[in-house]
């Protein structure tokens, strides 16, 4: 059961990667989106759930404005309080950002949103050469400035979400910024002068980051499976082989059992910072990494339902 008597907001990460643009013509072919990964993927073993086709909305293209209000509205109807878009910004370069604009622009949907400023370089790490850099994050002089002026105009609309009265500013890979609390102390200037106020600065837990407060953060999001405990954490072995039937013989990622993983977060102990909690339906990046894949075995409407209401349940008042 969940107790009503608080109100969580959950909030879902957007990835927007589901429209073509120059760059992933070029790196990919022309047309590429989100979607042709989709439909390449392949089971690795009998009964895994792939290729996984899109429902409701079918392979819809996230440069359709019908498409974004769609997407809002079946958040709306299962609970979702907005969406937290992956924002591609390479200091002086965006990628990916159309969508994100036009919602800026047209004032639609009417749908909290905030970003989360997705902040590692891309690589072709999808076909294996991690080495191979497409576009580079550089965190040059002056970095953090311009990525606040970049910013803030998503930051002063009404829909933008925001915990207690400050807008909600997330960043994905803490570990790779350079002199961080100096970076947090001009963001918050920054935002001053321009009449926002005080932000509310959460950091992503992983890459062996915990705990941001000692950077000057307000808050860690949990971002599932990034903060796989080692309970959760098992290579493929003998064992697994023999309790997954017809494994491909050439599969060398990892798979996990999603029960564990529930098991795991939900037993997690309260921090002495605040942290949001994070769950996943499923995880399953075949369509991406092919036999490389990490793939959570066992993901179950019921067995999300658990960590889901364990979540809900535990969630701390901001």
């Amino acid at each position: 059961m969940i107790d009503l008597t608080r109100t969580p907001k959950l909030i879902a990460f957007f990835l927007p990667q589901f429209y073509p643009i120059p760059e992933n013509d070029v790196w990919w072919g022309k047309g590429f989106t989100e979607w042709t990964n989709v439909t390449k993927a392949r089971a690795q073993y009998k009964g895994h759930c792939q290729p996984r086709r899109p429902a409701d909305l079918g392979f819809y293209d996230l440069r359709v404005p019908e498409v974004r209000e769609a997407q809002a509205e079946l958040a709306r109807i299962h609970g979702i309080h907005g969406f937290c878009y992956h924002y591609y910004w390479f200091d002086r370069r965006r990628v990916l950002e159309r969508p994100l604009n036009d919602v800026l622009e047209s004032g639609h949907p009417e749908f909290p949103f905030c970003i989360c400023w997705a902040n590692e370089s891309w690589s072709r790490r999808w076909d294996g050469s991690e080495n191979d850099i497409l576009i580079a994050q550089n965190y040059k002089e002056g970095f953090a400035e311009r990525f606040a002026e970049d910013a803030v105009r998503y930051l002063e609309d009404p829909r933008y979400i925001r915990v207690g009265n400050r807008p909600l500013l997330v960043v994905y890979r803490l570990d790779q910024i350079p002199n961080p609390r100096q970076v947090v102390d001009t963001w918050r200037q920054f935002f001053r002068n321009e009449g926002i106020g005080e932000v509310f600065l959460a950091a992503v837990e992983c890459f062996g980051i915990s705990n941001p407060i000692r950077f000057g953060f307000d808050a860690a999001i949990e971002l599932p499976p990034h903060n796989a405990t080692w309970a959760e954490k098992r290579r493929i072995d003998p064992l697994w082989r023999r309790r997954v039937k017809s494994l491909d013989p050439e599969f060398s990622g990892l798979l996990r059992d999603y029960r564990k993983a529930v098991q795991a977060r939900v037993a997690v102990k309260p921090t002495d910072y605040p942290l949001f909690r994070g769950v996943v339906p499923s995880w399953d990046n075949t369509a991406r990494s092919g036999r490389r894949a990490l793939i959570y075995h066992h993901a179950s409407p019921e067995n999300y339902q658990k960590w889901l209401t364990a979540v809900l349940n535990s969630a701390a008042d901001f």
